[in-house]
């Protein structure tokens, strides 16, 4: 069967993605950023990403055609984002895809965010090495840590069946490490700078609260909590700032390195436990990381460490391929086609919430 060329367009939240794969063959990833644009406000302003994908969108689109060495009339279809992320990005991307399809005849293929980031295991040769023929392993789960988005997942068929296990029920791991770098004066984003910053501190230092861990959220295996595998993190970020307080209060210098030492540890403990317990209640065997905080060095390390004492499968692809990018939107679009999946026409609209078992419109 010949493998399909697939465009992939992602562009949820401050990234312009335009990725090119052949069947499992990643031949393009052209990102543009603008982050540098969303530095002086602290997190991202909607209207300014939009903005920024308006300008960003055809230099990408050519670049990325350059890169990979083809042509629009050489690609056999076009996948795009569309959900979840921020609403008016989601329409520059959707609406260039539309654009493009119409133009060239091409299908065209309206796809979430979160299942792609699981397609980029299809992409990462050294993931794909460990199976044959290009296919994701059985027993798969996801964990997906972002800005946006904290998950575990269930992926019986990345074409057909993602079943979510576990998410967070308020601020997403990304977004309140952008928040508590605000409260200790670092820069933005909040999540490097954290992890750059902690390995100078004691991550002992302050014990912060572990959301969602006591018996009336966890429950057990029998009889599960309402909140067995979900997270929350706003009840850290306001411990954080009553910390930080207390110190201000008291006329002393603020321990800012073992404050972020100790509050990183807090949210990746949780993100790990939890993952970890997911897997071994649920039959899951390999755990693929993705998300843009799957950069982390402590939650690289500390999900290695307690998936290896599970006998769990850590995968952890290339960080270029971990946050967001048109090439895992590409990928999950070859698999779709590959599996005989109808195309989505162009009637279809953005979802901002769109959820994880819709895997395309």
């Amino acid at each position: 069967m010949k493998q399909p060329l697939i465009l992939g367009i992602e562009s949820s939240c401050d990234e312009t993605g335009v990725g090119l794969v052949r069947g499992t063959e990643l031949l393009a990833n052209t990102v543009s950023s603008s982050m540098e644009e969303h530095v002086r406000f602290g997190g991202v302003i909607p209207e300014i990403a939009s903005r920024a994908h308006l300008d960003a969108f055809v230099p990408t689109l050519a670049q990325a055609l350059e890169d990979a060495g083809v042509t629009l009339g050489d690609v056999d279809a076009i996948a795009v984002t569309s959900g979840p992320g921020l609403a008016g990005a989601l329409m520059v991307g959707v609406s260039a895809a539309k654009a493009l399809a119409l133009a060239t005849g091409k299908p065209l293929y309206a796809i979430n965010h979160l299942v792609a980031h699981v397609g980029v295991g299809l992409l990462d040769e050294s993931i794909a090495a460990k199976y044959d023929g290009g296919a994701l392993p059985e027993n798969l789960g996801a964990l997906l840590v972002s800005g946006g988005h904290t998950e575990i997942l269930r992926v019986r068929s990345i074409a057909s069946d993602v079943e979510l296990l576990g998410a967070t029920i308020d601020d997403a791991a990304g977004e309140a490490f952008d928040k508590v770098a605000r409260l200790l004066g670092l820069s933005y984003p909040g999540g490097p700078a954290i992890d750059k910053l902690a390995k100078s501190g004691n991550a002992k230092a302050v014990r912060f609260p572990r959301g969602l861990t006591v018996p009336k959220y966890m429950g057990t295996a029998e009889a599960p909590g309402p909140h067995r595998y979900d997270f929350s993190f706003s009840g850290l970020k306001t411990a954080v700032a009553r910390c930080v307080e207390g110190y201000e209060a008291r006329g002393e210098e603020v321990p800012v390195a073992d404050i972020a030492a100790s509050f990183q540890e807090a949210v990746l403990d949780v993100i790990t436990a939890k993952a970890v317990l997911a897997c071994r209640e649920q039959g899951i065997t390999t755990l693929l990381l993705g998300g843009g905080v799957a950069a982390n060095s402590r939650l690289r390390e500390l999900a290695g460490q307690r998936c290896a004492s599970a006998g769990i499968t850590l995968l952890v692809p290339a960080l270029s391929l971990c946050t967001d990018n048109g090439a895992m939107v590409a990928a999950l679009g070859a698999q779709l086609v590959m599996n005989g999946v109808e195309p989505s026409g162009l009637a279809f609209g953005t979802d901002s919430s769109l959820p994880v078992t819709s895997i395309s419109l």
